[in-house]
């Protein structure tokens, strides 16, 4: 498997479909395929490393729902438990029913970021997490599925910090990263000192262009104004890269594919949730017509249900804006990630690749 996998990429890299690429594969707890290909810095030419962080977008949901999953595990809370409960003023406008199994499954009706929000906003955690609180529902909690981009990882980021007194950021540490010996390699906002490791996200022109058809009155414009759109020139601001974002996460694909390892088994010694609660969020808790991206989307408690490329079933896991993808199969106990910085408007690297691991 490691050799198919490493001929692949060095292909898609030679080809220039990518620009720097890391791919990680775990079987039972294990590490199988750690492979690396290209660069991380196309301008000074440094190396892609096994423990260089991409800013993966949406793949850093994965995080915020197993700390959220650790947290119901430990008896915190509950999936049914009022956000409103644990954030008091979450409940205004009518938002006192919207539980944590709403936000989980991304039907809560509360999609939409501040119409003002820029990138320097997203920084202050106070502010962004007011301007929540004091927004309408779009839905009655539970009636539809729309995506929460951005609102998902802010909404639970609250919660845990109203839980257990400290930033998400700082428990992704001490109770996630750090035990599974990845924290280093795993972030909601990064240390300023740390972003001269980071990958550097570029945009092919199609990308580019993709991103101009989307029409201006698409229902994703209005749950995020375009000043917080994830193109490359976003994710690479500084302010960006070190904002604690519990939509997002700068992560490498052995620390994403080890962090699903911890969620279907033991890890080192590190299980981060029991069989009986992985059996209980990868079935389907919510299915239907996604009211903002618009297309067919299942979910379980945390995680979009079903591979992207192959659509297994017994396959969860996050995808990013452009074109990365982490996931764990229940069915062969693997787990892997995909992680490049070379943003594209599709899953064909993914597709790739995942034909390289399955032989």
């Amino acid at each position: 498997m490691r050799e198919r996998v490493q001929a692949v990429i060095d292909g898609l890299v030679e080809s220039g479909a990518e620009r720097g690429m890391q791919v990680a594969v775990y079987r039972g707890g294990e590490l199988v395929v750690d492979a690396v290909a290209g660069v991380a810095d196309p301008r000074s030419g440094r190396k892609i490393a096994p423990d260089t962080p991409i800013y993966c977008y949406s793949v850093g949901k994965t995080m915020t729902s197993a700390i959220v999953l650790m947290l119901i595990e430990r008896g915190a809370f509950g999936h049914d438990t009022p956000v409103a409960e644990l954030w008091p003023e979450f409940g205004a406008h009518g938002k006192g029913g919207v539980t944590v199994r709403h936000v989980l499954t991304h039907t809560a009706g509360v999609p939409a970021m501040p119409a003002d929000a820029t990138p320097d906003a997203l920084g202050d955690w106070d502010g962004i997490c007011a301007a929540i609180a004091d927004s309408t529902l779009w839905w009655e909690p539970g009636t539809r599925l729309g995506y929460h981009a951005y609102t998902f990882g802010y909404i639970l980021g609250e919660v845990v910090r109203r839980v257990t007194g400290k930033p998400i950021s700082q428990v992704l540490r001490e109770e996630v990263a750090g035990p599974l010996g990845i924290a280093d390699e795993m972030y909601f906002g990064m240390p300023e000192p740390e972003l001269g490791r980071v990958a550097v996200l570029e945009e092919p022109e199609e990308a580019t262009k993709g991103f101009e058809q989307i029409p201006e009155d698409a229902p994703m414009f209005s749950t995020a104004p375009k000043a917080i759109f994830p193109t490359a020139a976003f994710g690479n601001l500084p302010q960006v890269l070190r904002a604690d974002i519990p939509a997002g996460g700068k992560m490498t694909a052995r620390a994403v594919a080890r962090l699903y390892a911890a969620l279907l088994g033991n890890v080192d010694g590190v299980r981060l949730i029991s069989p009986e609660r992985l059996t209980e969020i990868t079935a389907v808790a919510v299915e239907g017509t996604d009211q903002i991206m618009g297309n067919e989307a299942a979910f379980g408690l945390g995680f979009p249900l079903g591979h992207p490329v192959t659509g297994e079933q017994t396959v969860f896991g996050w995808a990013g804006v452009g074109g990365t993808y982490a996931w764990a199969d229940t069915a062969t106990g693997l787990t892997a990630a995909v992680t490049k910085n070379r943003l594209s408007m599709d899953f064909s690297t993914v597709e790739a690749v995942t034909k390289a691991i399955n032989g």
